[in-house]
């Protein structure tokens, strides 16, 4: 069964009006089926398909990244991917199920899969705690990046969750600081890291996984530090505000794109990735080969910078600094009044080091 968006009655009706002329025995008995009127419908559906989809909103854009029929991790583990080997736990407290990580082969080439999953039922949803990790789940994915980057395996993640787990048993576990480990292992890898947000890309959750040298964005997917609802009660204290807080947010794939926070978009049939499953997994397909073939030869200094470079030119203005080309010696610029504090402890230091060696010299004579 097809699930609609409330902004897709037009294309639900058309739809269910194509399944009925298709079906031959109909409430009139056995007739012969329209196959002219079933090619008009059709053709109707996809004008409006792309009426509707060339003008989302950023909220209509939010229902769509969080579609109930959207592909999920696992469906790209299992599509894109060969010899797929899952590993599970984090050698501390446990299995967390909303994340899938493991290695396998992507065109003969080893690579660590990481993808936070969903689920595609309701049995599954709650399996997977929807998408939410917990702390032993980042754990997990730091001990698996850590192993690929000691066997130079580059790191592929798939985006995909509202938001870490705030659960208390979370809480108690540490998941703020599984978080910040797992960004800083992130930031000091010297293989190569690919990032692609595929549905929601919510809060620290997402950002544990995503900060990667390259972040890359399903058309219609989001990537924001807090939810729409979130925001709006925040600021407004009206959760109904959300076409106004996800606006604000600029958390669509295309605002990302001009303010340099991703590096690309994966165009989405028309419609959303659901339509046409093979089209979009086609697509991630010729990204990630693109991707992996540009950091082939590039050392593991080099992927370290890059990584370096592209998140501390994220809000940069040319006039903040001189060079924007490469930032991984960035350092603070002293001020006259510290040059001055410096040299002032240091001639201080070699004065009293030179006094006591003098003190010393006197008196060795004086006992002689």
């Amino acid at each position: 069964m097809k699930n609609y968006l409330n902004f897709e009655t037009d294309i639900k009706n058309l739809e269910t009006e194509i399944e009925k002329l298709k079906d031959p025995y109909n409430q009139d008995g056995l007739s012969e089926v329209d196959t002219k009127k079933i090619s008009e419908s059709q053709q109707e559906i996809d004008d409006k398909l792309k009426e509707i989809y060339s003008n989302l909103d950023p909220w209509q854009t939010t229902l769509v990244a969080r579609h109930e029929d959207r592909p999920k991790a696992k469906f790209f583990i299992d599509n894109l991917f060969q010899d797929f080997i899952p590993l599970s736990g984090d050698r501390f407290y446990g299995e967390d199920k909303a994340v899938l990580a493991g290695f396998a082969k992507f065109n003969e080439k080893s690579i660590l899969v990481i993808g936070q999953e969903k689920g595609d039922s309701l049995e599954t949803r709650i399996e997977r705690n929807f998408g939410m990790m917990r702390p032993e789940g980042y754990r997990k994915t730091i001990r698996l990046m850590k192993l690929a980057n000691k066997f130079n395996i580059p790191i592929i993640s798939f985006i995909d969750t509202p938001g870490a787990y705030p659960g208390v048993g979370a809480e108690e576990r540490g998941q703020a600081e599984a978080i910040a480990k797992s960004i800083e292992c992130c930031m000091t890898l010297n293989v190569p890291t690919f990032a692609i947000v595929i549905g929601e890309g919510g809060s620290g959750g997402a950002i544990a996984l995503a900060s990667s040298n390259k972040v890359i964005m399903f058309e219609n997917a989001i990537y924001s530090v807090i939810s729409p609802e979130g925001c709006a009660t925040i600021l407004w204290r009206d959760p109904k505000r959300t076409l106004d807080a996800a606006k604000a947010m600029k958390l669509s794939a295309k605002n990302l794109l001009d303010l340099k926070v991703i590096d690309e978009i994966i165009p989405e049939p028309t419609g959303g990735a659901h339509r046409d499953k093979d089209l979009i997994l086609n697509n991630v397909r010729k990204s990630i080969e693109k991707n992996l073939n540009e950091f082939l030869n590039m050392s593991g200094e080099e992927v370290l910078n890059h990584r370096k470079n592209k998140f501390l030119t994220i809000g940069r203005n040319k006039g903040f600094v001189s060079q924007l080309d490469d930032l991984s010696s960035l350092s603070m610029k002293k001020s006259k009044i510290n040059i001055f504090i410096e040299n002032f402890f240091n001639n201080k230091r070699q004065l009293i080091f030179f006094s006591f060696f003098v003190l010393m010299f006197l008196s060795f004579i004086y006992f002689l």
